[in-house]
């Protein structure tokens, strides 16, 4: 069993070999213990610890780097309400991006760190610089570019500087379909390998049956439950608005709940009896995937697949609204949007068909004598 440890990542090499590595910091140390072990749970704390303290050393608002440069403005957003305000995981990941281009320098091979550099001088090129030199990385790119520009944003607010400078740097255009989106018949192939009763087939119907993410799902218990319907604020908006998502339990579901192993606060539980983190449960499921032949399938594709499922069965843009919890109509729209072209489509291809046929009703030898 894997432990539900932070920092946590694994991957396979190109035999196919599971590695597991604890990332912090922008770097990963390998871990070679077999999982479940007591060597194991050792050599991640003394990775993590050796992580940690080759880890770049924060900057405190007024200290670190010198008033009125980047790296300053950095430390004083990372101290204000704005950004301390933000969800738990919303801050690592936008402080590790930002302070991964603190360190980045003023110049290929250059000892100037863009920390170093004065206010007055940051400009529009500093901006697209960090975003190229992502370049590799699309989505890593933009999201430098997204982060930053939040920051200088606020800086501007502050009448910290003038102008944000990211505001005339445009993001990298790429084709993308994000996380893989599961099938119905690679739903089917997880429920054959993990039948009801297992923690795994109960995980799986929470996520597809509700629709909920998985820093959600880790939370749900059995007093979210009232007359049947389960009631919960999504934590991704938690903080901008306290609209509750009331979804029905449907029979199926409730069948596998009954049938499941549960926490008496959360129905999913590690083994050693304490609730996931919501990373730690992405971990766990994707271990359930590989052991289901699923090594493409993750929880995040999950969601995709109930909401491309339901837009295909006719749902519109408002219940799609309701049962993601999502506050505008833009991102239901992609789903309904799909099932609208893939319905069309349909429907041209038989009328297509039916016109081949009409047109195969006529025998060559009948219109040749017609025409004689």
């Amino acid at each position: 069993m894997r432990p539900d440890l932070p920092y946590l990542a694994v991957d396979t090499d190109r035999h196919g070999n599971e590695r597991i590595f604890v990332r912090r910091f922008g770097r990963k140390i390998r871990l070679r213990e077999q999982r479940g072990t007591r060597a194991f749970v050792t050599a991640y704390n003394a990775a993590l610890e050796a992580l940690e303290c080759a880890a770049p050393q924060v900057l405190a608002p007024r200290s670190g780097a010198p008033a009125g440069t980047f790296g300053w403005l950095a430390a004083s957003y990372f101290a204000a309400v704005e950004f301390t305000n933000l969800p738990a995981v919303s801050r690592s990941t936008r402080r590790g991006i930002i302070e991964a281009c603190l360190r980045e320098p003023l110049k290929p091979n250059s000892k100037d760190k863009l920390a170093l550099c004065p206010l007055p001088l940051l400009s529009a090129a500093h901006v697209r610089m960090l975003r190229d030199r992502r370049a590799d990385k699309p989505g890593a790119a933009n999201n430098r570019l997204k982060y930053v520009g939040s920051m200088l944003s606020w800086a501007v607010e502050r009448n910290l500087i003038r102008a944000n400078p990211a505001r005339d740097v445009k993001p990298m255009r790429y084709a993308t379909d994000g996380f893989h989106a599961w099938t119905p018949d690679e739903v089917k192939q997880f429920e054959a390998h993990h039948k009801i009763g297992t923690k795994a087939r109960l995980a799986l119907a929470l996520m597809l049956y509700l629709g909920a993410q998985r820093g959600d799902v880790v939370t749900f218990g059995r007093q979210h439950v009232r007359d049947g319907v389960i009631r919960f604020v999504p934590n991704k908006t938690k903080r901008k608005k306290m609209h509750a998502v009331e979804i029905p339990i449907l029979p199926e579901l409730a069948r596998i709940i009954a049938a499941s192993p549960c926490g008496d606060m959360t129905f999913l539980m590690t083994e050693w009896g304490k609730p996931f983190t919501a990373n730690g449960f992405g971990g766990w499921f994707r271990d359930r995937c590989n052991e289901a032949g699923l090594p493409q399938c993750s929880a995040h594709g999950l969601r995709k697949a109930g909401a491309s499922i339901m837009a295909e069965r006719g749902a519109t843009d408002r219940q799609l609204m309701a049962m993601f919890g999502w506050e505008s109509s833009r991102q239901a729209t992609t789903y309904t949007a799909s099932a609208d072209r893939k319905r069309l489509a349909a429907e041209a291809a038989r009328l297509m068909g039916s016109d081949q046929r009409e047109n195969s009703d006529c025998p060559t030898e009948l219109s040749h004598r017609e025409k004689a």
